[in-house]
C-alpha cells in the first residue's frame, strides 16, 4: 500500500514537473515570439484619404485609432497628422502594414526614411553689405518669419539678440516647448519659437539617453544653431572663429524671426518626425522653411517631405532644401521636386591659407583653421603616414594605425578619406607628430575645406599633394614646416562650384532641371553651440561662439533667408514667385563670360551642376518678370506623370482625375529653366536629319512696371535648333500674363551627351534668364 502511494505521488510529482516545464516553454517561446515580433516592427507613415471616413465616427482620431487597431491590437499612434497630411505614424511588422494598406480609405503606407544632415563675409559677397541694397521697410522683414528644421538651437549667443526688434507678428501660433535645459526664456522676440519632435527617433532608438543628447529644443550638434543663424541671425560685430573670418557676421535676413524644430538627433532624421514638424511649422504661421537635410529620392507620391512640402508651399510657405553633398557624381541629387527650392553650393571670395614649406626650397598654399601655438621656422623631419604605420591603411592615419616611435618630432602627410578630417591630426599628435599635412586625393581633388585642427595643419589639393609626396619618396631626409596666413579675402575666381556640391541630371524626372541655383557653402562663419567644440569631437574641449564650416547645410539657410527678404518686399508673392526671382536673376558666368568653375574638375562648370547660377539678391528684388505656378500646375504636371487618381490625393489632397482625353505635357510646367530630352534616329556622330522635336511652353508675369522684353538666345549647341515664339512680349499693366513657346529641334547628333544653351527676355533693366540643358536617349 505504501509503495503505490509512493508510486501515485511520484507520478503527480512528475506530472507537475511536466506541467512546470510546460508553463516555462510556452512562456519563453511567446516572450521569444513577441520580442522577435517587437525587433520586426517598423515606422510606418500611413496616409488616409479623409473622404472616405464613415459618418459612424465621431472624429478622424477615432477612425484611426479603428483603422490601427484593425490589424495591431498592440500598436500606437507615434503622431496624428491633420495639416501636413491626414494620417498618422506607428510601429507596425511588414505583414501588418500590408494588411493595413488594402483596408479602404488607405491612400498609402510608407516605410520611415532616416535622412541626414547635408552638413560673416556672406552678406558682403553677395551684395548686401550696402544699406540700400535691402527692401527699405525694415518693418515688413521683421514680420517675416523664417522654420529651420535642424538640431535645434542654442538660444544664449548673441546671434539670438533680439534687441530693437518689435513684438513678436500677431500670425504667430507656435509656441517656445520645455525640455531638458531649455526653458520657456530661452525664446525672445527673435527666437520667437523652439519645438523638439523625437517620438520617431525613440521608437526606432529606443528612450533618448538625455546624458548624451538634450530631450528639448536645445542644439547639442551646432548644425542648426549655424543653419538657422546663416538663415535669419542678428548682426553681431567682432564675429569670428579663433580670429578667423573677423567681422561682423549676421544672417540673409537679420531681421526676421526664427522658429526651430528640432527633428535631428544621435541617430538621424527620422520622416515621421519631420513630418510632424513641418505640420507644426505650417501651424504655427512661418514663411519661410528651410531645411538642410536629405536622404534617398523616390517618386513624390512616396517622398514624405516632398508631400510635406508640397502641402506647405499650397499654403504659400517657400520650402529650401539641400542638394546633397554627393558630388561630383552626377545625379547625386536629393531634394528634386520641382516646388522645392534646391540649393547647390558655391565658395566665398575668402580663404584662410596654410603654407607649406619644403626642404628643397618649393612653397605652397592649403587651408587650414588651426589658431593654435605656431611651428618653429625651422624646418622638421616628413614622413609619409603610410611608411610609419603598422596597418594596410595608414595612409589615412585612422587611430591606432601610426608607430609613435616613427611620428615623434616631425610632421606627417595624411590621405584624406575614411575618417574626420580633424580626426586625422588628433590620431597625429596622440603619436608625438608635431604637424600634419592633410592631402587630398583623386576623389577630392582641389576641394579645401577648412577646419579648427588641434596641431598645426595644411590642408592641400591633389596637385600640390602629389608634389609633397614626391619629394617625401625621393630626397632621403625630407623635411618641412606650417605656417598660418590668417584671413585672405579678394581670392579669385569666385565663386566656384563646390566639390561636394550634388549635381543633376534630376533622376526622377530629368524634364525638371535640378539643382534651382547655387549660394555660398564652403567656409560659412556662423552661430554654433556651446555643447562641443568646433569640430564636433568629444575630446574637443574648446567653446566658441561661431564657426566655420561646409556643405549645402550652409547653402540652403542663404537661400532661405534670402527668400525671407523677397517675401518682405513682395508680399503677396507665391514661393513659385519667389523662387523664380531667384532663378532668373541668378548669374553662371564670370565678367570675363566664362562660365563659372568647378573646383572638381578645374574645368568650367552646367547647368546640370549650378542650375540657374548662383544666387544675386539685390537683382532679385527686382526680378522685372516671374514664372509663377499654382497648385493646379503642378496637378496637370502630375497627369504628365501618368499619376493615378489615388496618386494625386496622396500629395495634392484634391480629389482629381487627369482628362484622358487631353495630352499633357512635363514641358507644360511653369519652370525658370529648361531640361530636355532628345532623342536620335541615328546613333552616329553627325547624323544628318530631323530626329527629335520638343515644344515647351512657358507663361511669364509681369512684376515691374510697363515694359516690352525682347528675347537674346545664346546657345553652345548647334545640334539642336532653338525657336522662340513670340520673339517680344509687352506688359502694360502689373502681374498682366503673356505665354511663349519654345521648339526644340535635334537636327544631328551631338559630340556629346549632354548640350547647353541660355534663354533671355530683356527691356533694358531687367534681364530675366532662363538657362537650358539638353541630354540625349
Amino acid at each position: 500500500m505504501e509503495r503505490q502511494v509512493m508510486r501515485v505521488k511520484e507520478l503527480n510529482l512528475g506530472l507537475q514537473l511536466i506541467a512546470t516545464l510546460l508553463v516555462l516553454c510556452f512562456c519563453y517561446t511567446h516572450a521569444v515570439a513577441e520580442e522577435k515580433s517587437q525587433q520586426t516592427k517598423k515606422t510606418f507613415i500611413v496616409h488616409m484619404d479623409m473622404s472616405k471616413m464613415a459618418a459612424t465616427y465621431e472624429d478622424h482620431f477615432q477612425w484611426y485609432d479603428s483603422s490601427l487597431k484593425s490589424v495591431s491590437e498592440s500598436a500606437d499612434m507615434l503622431y496624428a497628422y491633420n495639416n501636413i497630411i491626414h494620417g498618422f505614424s506607428t510601429r507596425l511588422t511588414p505583414e501588418e502594414a500590408e494588411l493595413l494598406e488594402k483596408q479602404p480609405g488607405i491612400l498609402s503606407v510608407l516605410p520611415e526614411m532616416i535622412y541626414k544632415l547635408h552638413t560673416t563675409h556672406s552678406p558682403e559677397f553677395l551684395g548686401l553689405g550696402k544699406s540700400d541694397a535691402v527692401p527699405p521697410a525694415s518693418a515688413s522683414i521683421s514680420e517675416v518669419i523664417v522654420g529651420v528644421l535642424d538640431t535645434g538651437v542654442w538660444p544664449e549667443i548673441k546671434s539670438f539678440d533680439d534687441t530693437g526688434l518689435g513684438p513678436i507678428p500677431s500670425t504667430w501660433k507656435g509656441t517656445c516647448e520645455v525640455g531638458k535645459n531649455f526653458n520657456s526664456s530661452s525664446c525672445n522676440r527673435k527666437l520667437i519659437g523652439a519645438q523638439y519632435f523625437s517620438k520617431g527617433y525613440e521608437a526606432a532608438f529606443g528612450p533618448i539617453d538625455e546624458t548624451m543628447e538634450s530631450k528639448s529644443p536645445r542644439d547639442d550638434d551646432g548644425h542648426g544653431t549655424h543653419t538657422a543663424t546663416t538663415a535669419a541671425g542678428s548682426a553681431v560685430s567682432g564675429a569670428s572663429l579663433f580670429g578667423y573670418a573677423l567681422g561682423t557676421a549676421r544672417g540673409m535676413a537679420a531681421q526676421a524671426r526664427v522658429a526651430a524644430y528640432k527633428v535631428c538627433w544621435l541617430g538621424g532624421c527620422f520622416s515621421s518626425d519631420i513630418l510632424a514638424a513641418m505640420e507644426k511649422a505650417v501651424a504655427d504661421g512661418v514663411n519661410v522653411i528651410s531645411m538642410s537635410i536629405g536622404g534617398g529620392i523616390s517618386d513624390y507620391n512616396r517622398d514624405t517631405v516632398a508631400i510635406g512640402a508640397f502641402r506647405a508651399v499650397a499654403q504659400g510657405i517657400l520650402v529650401s532644401c539641400s542638394a546633397g553633398n554627393g558630388g561630383p557624381s552626377a545625379g547625386s541629387l536629393t531634394n528634386v521636386a520641382p516646388w522645392i527650392t534646391t540649393v547647390g553650393a558655391g565658395t566665398l571670395d575668402r580663404d584662410f591659407p596654410a603654407y607649406v614649406s619644403l626642404g628643397n626650397g618649393k612653397n605652397y598654399s592649403g587651408i587650414s583653421l588651426y589658431s593654435g601655438k605656431p611651428l618653429s621656422d625651422s624646418l622638421l623631419p616628413l614622413v609619409y603616414a603610410g611608411n610609419v604605420s603598422n596597418s594596410t591603411s595608414g595612409n589615412l592615419c585612422m587611430p591606432g594605425t601610426l608607430v609613435p616611435s616613427q611620428v615623434a618630432g616631425k610632421i606627417v602627410i595624411c590621405d584624406r578619406g575614411l575618417n574626420s578630417r580633424v580626426q586625422k591630426g588628433m590620431v597625429v599628435r596622440d603619436s608625438g607628430g608635431l604637424g600634419m599635412i592633410l592631402a587630398n586625393t583623386e576623389l577630392y581633388g582641389e576641394e579645401l575645406v577648412a577646419d579648427a585642427h588641434l596641431l598645426p595643419t595644411s590642408t592641400v589639393g591633389q596637385r600640390t599633394a602629389d608634389a609633397i609626396k614626391n619629394y617625401a619618396f625621393s630626397d632621403p631626409k625630407p623635411t618641412a614646416t606650417i605656417a598660418s596666413g590668417g584671413t585672405k579675402l579678394g581670392v579669385e575666381p569666385s565663386p566656384v562650384l563646390a566639390a561636394f556640391s550634388s549635381r543633376g541630371p534630376n533622376l526622377v524626372t530629368p524634364e525638371v532641371l535640378k539643382p534651382d541655383l547655387i549660394a555660398p557653402g564652403v567656409n560659412i562663419l556662423a552661430g554654433w553651440t556651446g555643447a562641443v567644440g568646433p569640430t564636433g569631437l568629444t575630446s574637443d574641449k574648446r567653446h566658441v561662439s561661431f564657426n566655420i564650416i561646409s556643405g549645402t547645410s550652409m547653402s540652403c539657410p542663404h537661400v532661405s533667408g534670402l527668400a525671407a527678404l523677397i517675401k518682405a518686399a513682395h508680399q503677396d508673392w507665391s514661393p513659385a514667385a519667389i523662387k523664380s526671382a531667384l532663378m532668373t536673376t541668378a548669374y553662371a558666368t564670370y565678367k570675363n563670360g566664362e562660365n563659372i568653375l568647378d573646383v572638381a574638375t578645374g574645368q568650367p562648370s552646367t547647368p546640370f551642376d549650378f542650375g540657374a547660377g548662383h544666387v544675386n539678391p539685390v537683382a532679385a528684388l527686382d526680378p522685372g518678370l516671374v514664372y509663377d505656378a499654382s497648385v493646379d500646375d503642378y496637378i496637370n504636371f502630375f497627369c504628365a506623370l501618368n499619376y493615378s487618381a489615388s496618386d494625386i490625393k496622396q500629395i495634392a489632397n484634391k480629389d482629381f482625375t487627369c482628362d484622358s482625353s487631353k495630352k499633357y505635357s512635363l514641358g507644360d510646367l511653369n519652370y525658370p529653366s529648361f531640361s530636355v530630352s532628345l532623342q536620335t534616329a541615328s546613333g552616329k556622330e553627325g547624323g544628318a536629319g530631323v530626329k527629335s522635336t520638343v515644344k515647351y511652353t512657358r507663361t511669364l508675369t509681369n512684376v515691374g512696371a510697363p515694359a516690352t522684353y525682347k528675347l537674346s538666345m545664346t546657345s553652345k549647341t548647334p545640334s539642336v535648333k532653338i525657336l522662340v515664339e513670340p520673339e517680344s512680349l509687352s506688359f502694360s499693366k502689373e502681374y498682366e500674363k503673356k505665354t511663349y513657346t519654345v521648339t526644340f529641334t535635334a537636327t544631328s547628333m551631338p559630340s556629346g551627351t549632354n548640350g547647353f544653351a541660355h534663354l533671355e527676355w530683356s527691356d533694358g533693366k531687367h534681364v530675366v534668364g532662363s538657362p537650358i540643358a539638353f541630354s540625349w536617349t
